[in-house]
């Protein structure tokens, strides 16, 4: 189901951040850094997406290339969720975990202490 996020939306919004060098070899790899080669060096990272997500299998591959470089990754597929149901369904309990685990590692990151359940 494409009425959240669709592929006419993803390329204008590719076009509007990168000033229309999307596509170009003029991408610099902070703005789109799915497109770095050698992603060895790169700080931690936590990837979210949800299983019915139009970008699900683009945000596993990426986390799959951070884990074979040496990165440490945590990979969160959340089971029944489309893209931005985190947003959009606030109560429902698989959105309350994703906050959470979104939280959780940035309270890791900034060695603050976790948020309560």
């Amino acid at each position: 189901d494409q009425r959240v996020w669709n592929r006419t939306a993803n390329v204008a919004s590719w076009a509007a951040y990168l000033g229309g060098r999307n596509g170009s070899a003029n991408v610099p790899s902070y703005a789109a850094p799915a497109r770095e080669t050698n992603l060895a060096g790169l700080p931690p990272a936590i990837v979210t997406v949800g299983e019915l997500d139009l970008f699900l299998d683009e945000n596993v591959d990426y986390a799959q290339g951070l884990l074979r470089a040496g990165v440490a990754t945590e990979l969160h597929v959340y089971v029944g969720a489309f893209h931005a149901s985190d947003v959009m369904v606030p109560h429902a309990p698989v959105s309350g975990r994703w906050r959470r685990d979104e939280f959780s590692a940035l309270a890791r990151a900034f060695g603050l202490d976790e948020p309560a359940s």
